[in-house]
């Protein structure tokens, strides 16, 4: 396919994505709206997981800890000074914090360049560690990052959080956000360093051997990666429009990886459709942690009770369909020209 079809073709995906959301504004309501903004949000940590676990190796758990530096970050930015002067109660914010006010579109940037630097100084000696290692650490790191959220109530209000964050992360903004992440994650691994990044992954041995310097690189993706998680915990952050230290646990990596495990490690495609599927599914599947009548009996909800059936289909993906649902398989603008083309020659 010609390189300017192709081009025609996104920008026709993205006008019909717009005509979408112009759609759902007026037509949907808001819970059905907000989970639109969660899949886009979650599309958005499942790509930067992805690029970081799926097409480089690296087995990172930290997630969560560059989605609340990108968090704290943008909402420091996005609070008005007078909305700070009533939040800290445990302590008086610190003159930076209390003056600092930048418009959405920088506090995001913002949100992910401080995950970013926060990724590259952590992948500096953490980089150097093996597989299991590297998770471990990477999870530490991750931990660390909320008990210091806890500790200092003078730059992000101790354990009280925010509240009240303005509610800017509406469609066209997490869309938009989604889009340019799609647009880098696919360009970069077009390019010879994406082809790098799956070298490193499938051998990291012969990569050396080739002459490539594996830690330069696997640093370059973690740091992208960390902007991009950094940019979803920004965008989470407005949408919600409360933070806290408990919101970043472990369960927020988890969610993301459970996305990237069903989607397929190594595939944009299966990232995007899992994001979808399993946003929805999880929404969907609020139901069993309600009391249910069956047949005359009274089943008392289980709180927490949808996470341990994710699990369970977690683990069934793992044992059963350990590639996920794509596989390193994409879907293309080729592949689908080439689909039409067989059916119509039948």
């Amino acid at each position: 396919m010609h390189r300017s079809t192709a081009i025609s073709l996104n920008v026709l995906a993205v006008a019909a994505l717009g005509l979408f959301l112009w759609w759902a504004e007026g037509a949907l309501d808001g819970y059905k709206i907000q989970i639109l903004n969660l899949i886009a949000v979650n599309i958005i940590l499942a790509l930067s997981l992805n690029l970081i676990y799926g097409f480089t190796g690296l087995f990172s758990l930290g997630h969560a800890g560059f989605m609340a530096i990108g968090a704290y970050v943008c909402s420091i930015l996005i609070l008005s000074p007078a909305q700070k002067e009533m939040l800290f109660i445990l302590g008086e914010a610190l003159p930076l914090v209390q003056e600092a006010h930048a418009p959405f579109l920088v506090a995001v940037a913002a949100g992910g360049l401080a995950a970013a630097l926060a990724g590259l100084l952590v992948g500096l000696p953490l980089l150097k560690l093996g597989d299991d290692y590297l998770g471990i650490a990477t999870l530490g790191f991750a931990e660390i990052v909320r008990v210091i959220a806890n500790n200092i109530p003078r730059v992000t209000n101790g354990a009280l959080g925010f509240k009240g964050i303005p509610d800017y992360a509406n469609l066209w903004w997490n869309y938009g956000w989604c889009v340019f992440t799609l647009f880098v994650v696919v360009r970069l691994l077009s390019s010879n360093t994406g082809n790098v990044f799956k070298a490193i992954r499938d051998d990291e041995i012969a990569a050396k051997a080739m002459g490539v310097n594996v830690f330069r690189h696997k640093l370059l993706s973690f740091t992208i990666g960390s902007f991009f998680a950094g940019v979803g915990g920004a965008l989470l952050a407005s949408l919600l429009t409360t933070i806290d230290p408990k919101m970043f646990l472990f369960t927020l990596t988890f969610n993301v990886l459970m996305i990237v495990v069903t989607g397929g490690l190594g595939s944009i495609t299966g990232s995007v459709l899992a994001g979808v599927g399993i946003t929805v599914l999880l929404e969907w599947l609020r139901f069993v942690e309600n009391p249910v009548s069956l047949g005359g009996f009274e089943l008392p909800g289980i709180p927490g009770m949808r996470m341990v059936i994710f699990s369970l289909a977690l683990i069934c993906i793992i044992l059963f369909r350990r590639e996920g649902l794509m596989g390193m398989r994409e879907i293309t603008w080729s592949g689908l020209g080439g689909l039409f083309a067989r059916k119509g020659g039948r």
